[in-house]
């Protein structure tokens, strides 16, 4: 069930049996000369819905737009600031508390957003509580990072090896080829790849991995590695969801 092609009384019926949330997040930003500037968001989006469909739960809206400041630049890249995503993540989460959510399940694509999201979410509880909302000490939000899910890195070690890298993945890649076909990009890849430079500023990301990719070979991706990946990663988090939701 997606939230916004719901209407208000199937919400306030969803409401009546469940306060529990799935809301995907990902990130607009270059991955390398073939993968997708929406990797981050379509990968998240898939599984969000597919563990929607798992589990009966509600699926917000995509939050399509990240922390990606050092990869702007690359074209077509889009960033919020660090302040900025708290904002809109608080404001998010205010909304769908007062309407009696309390259980908000992030699945996150991006790595970028993790320390983001987690500063956001204890912010969030702050304002809840000065704002006295009904329910409010019982909302709870819980990061899930599909991308390190066991059973998605166990395969991605058994397809790819140290060939993996960390960002423009051939996991990833192989996610978004399995959900866009039609969409596969190829280009000609360099056998050199940068790898193990600490991540500064925009310009210094650029020139420290000059074609985005990160340690790694999306060469490697197909799509029937990424039926694997969203398989995996469905299950899993299907199953994380559910207790989730069942904590007190």
């Amino acid at each position: 069930m997606l939230l916004h092609l719901s209407t208000w009384p199937e919400v306030e019926t969803y409401l009546n049996h469940s306060s529990g949330l799935i809301l995907p997040i990902g990130s607009t930003e270059q991955h390398g000369p073939t993968g997708l500037i929406g990797t981050d968001a379509i990968c998240a989006e898939a599984i969000a819905r597919g563990v929607g469909e798992a589990t009966q739960a509600l699926v917000a809206p995509t939050i399509n737009v990240g922390m990606a400041l050092h990869h702007t630049a690359f074209p077509g890249s889009i960033s919020l600031r660090p302040s900025t995503l708290m904002l809109v993540i608080r404001d998010y989460l205010t909304s769908l508390a007062r309407a009696g959510f309390t259980k908000f399940f992030f699945i996150n694509g991006h790595g970028g957003n993790m320390a983001t999201l987690k500063a956001a979410f204890s912010e969030t509880y702050a304002v809840l509580a000065d704002l006295n909302l009904p329910n409010s000490d019982r909302v709870q939000c819980r990061l899930a990072n599909w991308f390190m899910c066991g059973s998605v890195y166990q395969l991605a070690k058994e397809l790819y090896g140290n060939q993996e890298g960390s960002h423009a993945t051939p996991s990833e890649v192989a996610l978004t080829q399995y959900v866009y076909p039609e969409a596969i990009k190829q280009a000609e890849l360099s056998p050199e790849v940068a790898s193990g430079h600490p991540i500064y500023g925009a310009a210094d990301f650029r020139r420290r991995y000059p074609d985005g990719r990160m340690g790694s070979n999306p060469a490697l991706a197909t799509p029937e590695h990424g039926k694997q990946f969203y398989e995996r990663a469905v299950k899993e988090l299907s199953s994380s969801y559910l207790e989730f939701l069942a904590q007190d």
